[in-house]
């Protein structure tokens, strides 16, 4: 049996969460003062923990939120397949009552099961997942990696969840995130289970957007 435990986090919080705007895989935006803490609060309640090996995104956010692991030290590999989801035209734009209601059609057409919808010009969750399972080809490999921090993105690491322990992409919204929230996974003779779900108790504050 596989032995690795997964320690998933996302991203501190960016002005983009802050002022409630769509985000995604196209906006590269940097951790505010506010993710800046969350990310201290993190790293000095994991700094003693024997991480193997971190995985992060292509996107600048979840680097920053795991750089005090990394100038400690810790090896760690970017992978795309780990990025955001993508919005399309809708990326970088704020929640006005015409995008929320683009945003909340696509949102409940994917409960329904229509899994191959994007919004204009972005990614669909089955896309999405695709990508994920390559690059977790990857992460899973490497067998002599047991401890494996890895940073993502909210809706990233919903879709993540879902098929990682064989559950419809549709069911994907049951799983919570907050900034810098942790999910610790661990291997059964099947897959994953979840041991903790969105921990925020090492964080003193938490503040994110559900996007």
């Amino acid at each position: 049996m596989n032995q690795k435990k997964l320690f998933i986090v996302r991203h501190g919080e960016t002005e983009f969460n802050k002022k409630g705007m769509v985000q995604g895989s196209g906006i590269d935006a940097s951790l505010n003062e506010t993710g800046k803490r969350q990310a201290r609060d993190f790293y000095n309640a994991y700094a003693d923990y024997p991480f193997d090996k971190i995985y992060i995104s292509k996107l600048i956010r979840t680097k920053e939120s795991v750089q005090s692991f990394i100038d400690k030290g810790i090896d760690y590999e970017a992978l795309a397949g780990l990025n955001e989801i993508s919005w399309g035209s809708q990326e970088g734009k704020p929640f006005t009552p015409e995008t929320a209601s683009i945003y909340k059609e696509t949102t409940d057409r994917w409960r329904r099961g229509e899994l191959d919808l994007n919004l204009d010009g972005g990614e669909s969750p089955n896309a999405v997942m695709k990508r994920q399972k390559e690059a977790f080809t990857h992460i899973l490999s490497r067998q002599h990696e047991r401890q494996v921090l890895i940073c993502m993105h909210g809706r990233a690491i919903r879709i993540l969840l879902c098929w990682i322990q064989g559950i419809q992409l549709s069911e994907m919204d049951q799983f919570e995130h907050q900034n810098l929230g942790l999910y610790e996974l661990g291997a059964t003779d099947s897959g994953f289970e979840i041991l903790r779900r969105n921990d925020v108790s090492h964080i003193s504050f938490s503040y994110s957007h559900d996007v």
